[in-house]
Parts: structure tokens; C-alpha cells; sequence
């Protein structure tokens, strides 16, 4: 579980860098991040505590940003 939250922490910091500087890879950069917020909210839902549980509301929103910025 924590290399998958290191992974999304990471991605979300790179697709906005990537985004912050108009990179030509920034709409990439976020469809990535979006497949691993999915899958970092999915692994987040398994446990039952509070926390865990908003970790994956969160990564859900993350990766809903990421799709529509990355459909634009």
C-alpha cells in the first residue's frame, strides 16, 4: 500500500508540473495520473477506517480532474 501511495503522490506532483509549464506531455501526464489515482482510491476503499476511506474520495476527484484536463 505504500509504494501505491508514494506512486500516486508522485504522478500528481509530475502532471502538475507538467501542466504548470505547458509541457507537451502534460495531457499524458495526466492520463496516467488519473489511471493511478483509480487505483490507488480501489486499494484505499479495502479498508474500513475513516482516513483510507476519504484517501480514496480524494484519489477519486484526483484522477476526475485529471481525465477532464486531460480531455481539454
Amino acid at each position: 500500500m505504500i509504494k501505491m501511495l508514494n506512486d500516486c503522490a508522485e504522478i500528481c506532483l509530475q502532471a502538475a508540473q507538467f501542466m504548470s509549464r505547458d509541457s507537451m506531455f502534460a495531457k499524458a501526464s495526466c492520463e496516467l495520473c488519473a489511471l493511478i489515482c483509480e487505483a490507488c482510491a480501489k486499494d484505499c476503499e479495502a479498508f474500513k477506517d475513516a482516513h483510507c476511506q476519504d484517501c480514496a474520495k480524494f484519489c477519486r476527484e484526483c484522477a476526475e480532474a485529471c481525465r477532464q484536463m486531460a480531455k481539454a
